[in-house]
């Protein structure tokens, strides 16, 4: 039932507009000067006023201007038998809805002059409404977008963290490595570790995809070679120290995980006191490049990545380390910064190697990489420098 405010002066009139609205169904409150029909409007919240302009104590365009001031929304039609165009535009000026004349010949004109006004005052709620519940949700998403951020950042700083020491030396090996994500965080990760008193393990690994999700099976594969290291500290268990047994294991670990993502990695053991490499590759692509001195070649021996064949088979590849040498493996993410042709040759990367006395700004700097620009592919790079 719509509740409606008459405010009129002329009590006939008024009663004729009551007694129709009621029979229509309406409940209509009555008021027949401007402050009784102000303070019937604050007391009852009618949804749609009915105003005369030739009121007794004040201006009916004052009374307008003074709903329009407190009820925007609502709906105020003036009735005045004052039919001038001018007095019609100054009552829609200060806030009328509609304008009809007295007398009122057809009470058709009436409803169809309410039931415009309540229909646009639903709408002006409708999007008032939506527009709050948008504003909302925008609040509501900004709130969680800084989580996401805040997140994303404690993450970052989790995975710097776990990475090893830059430029770390075991005896006459030197590791520098290199991680620049794509996104804020990367799939790629590097690591390397003593595994006894001349040994020392390392890999790149690249998880597939890109951002959080696969920065985290990074995490749970550090986990998982942390485990053998610790088994092979306390039990003498030998998973760690043989490349190609080691890849089986996280092999087996990661299907077993069911993780829905796969990598490729090359793990490898140096012997410093054999100067010599062992190590296996598991779908890594670009193959390590070894520059021995006289030219840099590619340590090329293929394998499949771990998490996606269970009763995937590995197997080990040793090489002797001369004197002076400098051992680089990259991700794949480099290849992106290749020309198109290019691309489909890895070997356009040897050039960029420079001499064995080269390191890895160097190589950075003749493939052009950028350490604070957006690309499309996370990049690693791990260079072992041997000076013995």
């Amino acid at each position: 039932m719509t509740r409606i405010l008459s405010i009129d002066d002329d009590r006939a009139v008024r009663l004729s507009i009551v007694a129709y609205l009621e029979d229509s169904g309406h409940e209509v409150l009555q008021a027949g000067d401007g402050r009784g029909g102000l303070e019937a409007f604050e007391r009852e919240a009618p949804d749609l006023v009915l105003c005369d302009l030739g009121l007794p104590d004040m201006n009916g365009l004052e009374v307008v201007a003074a709903l329009r001031a407190r009820a925007p929304d609502t709906p105020v039609i003036v009735i005045s038998g004052m039919a001038l165009v001018g007095e019609a535009v100054r009552a829609l000026k200060v806030g009328a809805w509609d304008y009809i004349t007295k007398p009122i010949a057809d009470f058709a004109v009436l409803d169809g002059a309410i039931a415009h006004a309540l229909d646009r005052a639903g709408l002006i709620r409708q999007n008032r409404d939506y527009q709050a519940r948008l504003e909302a949700m925008n609040r509501q998403l900004a709130h969680t977008v800084r989580q996401l951020q805040e997140d994303e950042e404690a993450a970052r700083m989790l995975q710097q963290r776990l990475l090893p020491p830059d430029g770390l030396a075991f005896g006459n090996y030197r590791f520098t490595r290199r991680l620049l994500p794509s996104a804020y965080l990367s799939g790629d990760f590097i690591d390397y570790f003593p595994l006894d008193e001349h040994r020392i393990g390392f890999y790149l690994a690249d998880v597939a995809g890109h951002g959080a999700a696969s920065a985290f099976v990074a995490v749970i594969l550090k986990t998982l070679v942390g485990r053998y290291l610790r088994a092979h500290a306390r039990e003498r268990d030998p998973t760690i120290l043989q490349p190609a047994l080691a890849l089986a294991q996280l092999n087996r670990d990661f299907c077993a995980e069911e993780l829905d993502k796969h990598a490729t990695m090359l793990y490898g053991v140096i012997d410093r006191r054999e100067d010599t490499l062992c190590w296996c590759n598991a779908g890594h692509f670009p193959y390590p490049i070894l520059h021995d001195g006289a030219e840099p070649r590619f340590l090329a021996h293929p394998g499949r990545p771990i998490g996606l064949f269970e009763n995937a088979r590995y197997r080990d590849y040793c090489v002797d380390l001369p004197r002076k040498c400098r051992l680089l493996l990259v991700s794949d993410g480099v290849l992106e910064l290749l020309p198109a042709q290019a691309t489909q040759r890895a070997e356009a990367l040897l050039p960029q190697v420079g001499d064995a006395g080269g390191d890895i700004e160097d190589f950075m700097r003749r493939l052009g990489i950028p350490e604070h620009v957006q690309r499309i592919d996370d990049i690693a790079l791990l260079e072992i420098d041997h000076h013995g």
